[in-house]
């Protein structure tokens, strides 16, 4: 949508909130669009796609006709937006309702829906200043979602469209090609499902999504009806585990501290034979043939996986489809010169939305600096007078001076006088009410939350305020948050709150050893279930993440931990941490995972023509690299620097050679 088009559509909009009557389409045509082209069909398409857009905004398009006409007659039909039904009512929130509030839209920072929760925490401030809250200290859970295909699957959902993927059958070990229509998505057991309507077998199915084989396709011009009493987290509950079983892995000796760890006591089945010399033979409980298989595969050529014979071909799967893409054509590509966004990148779609957030907003706040309206809305001070030099050449068709949109920004301080009833936020859509209870939904299980009711009453008003958007909610499940190491999720909890230093022995996998380390703990922050803290540790003297379940043992060492200032970086917590002698590292990405741009922080990325990304990467320890590439089975390789791209090759080769033995 080019510049010219966000503001038609801001002035249609304008135009059709301000007519009580409603306005036909020539009426349109000449005053807003400005048309004496003669094409009416072309014409026609245009006000339908903008129609639909505006739909997509919450803007709800009323189409009246003359007593006794038919709405397929242009001279009769008039259009109008209903103020009241398309604004969001008014929620009073207190302190520790803006508390939960903001840790639930902090969840999914990393996703699509974390630009629909920013985007519904916006609407909301829109109408009042933002209480003065204190997060619980240092806690920030988030939600990982399952890549690209989430994303996708959550555009398709709302929308209403099939979608179509190859997928790993559990059943029979063989990949197929589905066409769904989905119903809900959520997280059980660790892992991600799609839950709806298989076509191809006429019946409800689940799909884990980490057994999607390729790229998810949306069926954008098909539609289907999902069932009106669906509720993702009902159809979770009733999926059964799967059951527990054993594997035998041979592991090289003196590696692999943290898979030894896991061991079974007692000897594997001698039917298995008898592991090499320098290998040791463990027995290994699990559930997940796919995830032990990521992990084992991660661990190149000192772990083999010896029985049974469906784990071992998954592994060899996985290092065979990392071979495969490491030794394709390297393509064409061309750098950008920004920084990818979090989510996706920035449209005029956008820019609409965020203005039709800014106005009211500055309504209730008039006389702010240019420079705090700019940093709320996350954007430059050129984005920001872009968007505001728009608003005020907009206003009713053919209007005086008085209808127009009057902003002023001359001393850096930004006043509106003029809204054209534009000063109050639009309903929520689909995509941020979703987004919103949902994470509050997931909160249910964070210990340490404001007490009160507060995330049972904050729920009810969202609820309330979203209407028919808010049963939206029931097709995404979040997975549970709570910490399953209990006892030091406490203690360093209770450290970042008292300024306590902390003594604790680290399994670290990358050193595969087990090291002891003074730290001053920062924050605490989660990716699903699984917990990490940012701390100052005194043995690198510089920033480090740590695992909570790779913590062997944690206590307060009776001294106060160090000033370092508040944690660098903001909401959410980086999971790695630059430093300026890190190696920049060219990685190429197909579609599925082209997320590790964004989960690894990119710094520069290329585009693809197959959907798929070359990215520039900072790492500080690079040795582990070939047991990324292996891990993620031919969804990243390395392009440079070419040593640790010949290294990944190398590593691949042997642990495959391990598997052709």
């Amino acid at each position: 949508m080019s510049v010219s088009r966000t503001e038609r559509l801001l002035n249609l909009l304008i135009a059709l909130l301000n007519t009580r009557y409603g306005l036909r389409r020539s009426e349109l045509r000449e005053k807003v669009y400005h048309d004496t082209s003669g094409n009416d069909v072309a014409f026609g398409r245009m006000f339908e796609r903008d129609k639909n857009d505006l739909r997509a905004m919450g803007f709800e398009v009323e189409t009246l006709t003359d007593l006794g006409w038919s709405e397929d007659d242009p001279a009769t039909t008039r259009y109008r937006i209903g103020k009241e039904s398309s604004r969001l009512p008014d929620v009073q929130l207190g302190p520790e309702e803006w508390t939960v509030l903001l840790l639930a839209s902090q969840l999914w920072e990393r996703a699509a829906l974390g630009t629909a929760a920013q985007s519904a925490l916006r609407k909301l401030q829109a109408s009042g200043r933002l209480a003065e809250v204190e997060l619980p200290a240092g806690v920030q859970p988030r939600i990982k979602p399952a890549g690209q295909a989430f994303d996708d699957i959550v555009a398709a959902m709302h929308a209403r469209h099939p979608v179509s993927f190859t997928y790993l059958a559990g059943s029979t070990g063989k990949e197929e090609e589905r066409t769904v229509e989905p119903w809900g998505l959520g997280s059980r057991f660790g892992q991600w499902y799609l839950m709806g309507y298989d076509r191809a077998r006429n019946a409800p199915r689940h799909f884990r999504l980490s057994r999607f084989t390729s790229a998810v396709a949306v069926l954008n011009k098909e539609h289907y009806r999902p069932p009106a009493d669906f509720n993702i987290r009902a159809e979770l509950a009733r999926l059964p585990e799967l059951p527990l079983r054993t594997a035998v892995v041979d592991v090289r000796q003196g590696r692999l501290l943290a898979l030894r760890r896991r061991a079974m006591d007692g000897r594997a089945d001698q039917g298995a034979g008898t592991p090499d010399d320098g290998w040791d033979r463990l027995v290994l409980e699990y559930r997940d043939p796919e995830v032990l298989a990521e992990e084992l595969a991660s661990y190149g050529p000192d772990a083999l996986a010896v029985e049974p014979a469906e784990l071992a071909a998954a592994v060899r799967r996985r290092l065979q489809a990392a071979a495969d893409f490491t030794a394709a054509p390297v393509p064409a590509y061309a750098f950008s010169d920004t920084r990818p966004r979090a989510a996706r990148k920035g449209t005029s779609e956008d820019q609409l939305k965020r203005m039709l957030q800014l106005v009211p907003f500055l309504v209730h706040n008039q006389g702010l600096h240019i420079r705090d309206v700019a940093e709320h809305f996350g954007i430059t001070r050129e984005e920001l007078e872009a968007d505001l030099r728009i608003l005020i050449c907009s206003g009713l068709p053919e209007g005086y001076p008085d209808d127009l949109l009057d902003i002023q920004w001359d001393d850096d301080h930004v006043y509106i006088t003029q809204d054209l009833d534009l000063n109050k936020p639009v309903r929520f859509t689909v995509s941020e009410a979703c987004a919103l209870l949902t994470g509050l939904e997931t909160l249910n299980t964070l210990p340490g939350l404001p007490g009160g009711g507060a995330l049972e009453s904050v729920t009810l008003k969202l609820l309330a305020a979203a209407g028919e958007e808010g049963l939206g909610a029931a097709s995404i499940a979040g997975p549970q948050v709570a910490p399953a190491d209990a006892a030091t999720h406490a203690t360093v909890r209770q450290a970042i709150e008292s300024g306590s230093q902390l003594h604790l022995s680290y399994l670290a996998p990358q050193r595969d050893a087990v090291t002891e380390r003074d730290v001053d703990p920062l924050r605490l922050y989660s990716l699903d279930n699984t917990w990490y803290f940012e701390a100052w540790c005194h043995l690198v003297d510089g920033l480090r993440n740590f695992r909570l379940d790779r913590v062997q043992e944690v206590r307060p060492n009776g001294r106060p931990a160090a000033t370092h200032g508040p944690p660098a970086g903001g909401a959410p917590a980086k999971l790695f941490t630059a430093n300026d002698d890190d190696t920049t590292v060219t990685v190429q990405l197909t579609r599925q995972g082209r997320g590790l741009a964004e989960d690894y922080y990119a710094e520069r990325t290329a585009e693809l023509p197959d959907g798929g990304l070359v990215a520039e990467i900072r790492f500080g320890n690079t040795a582990w690299l070939p047991m990324f590439v292996a891990q993620h089975g031919g969804m990243v390789r390395i392009l440079a620097p070419v040593g640790l791209a010949d290294a990944a090759r190398e590593w691949l080769s042997a642990s495959l050679d391990r598997y052709a033995g």
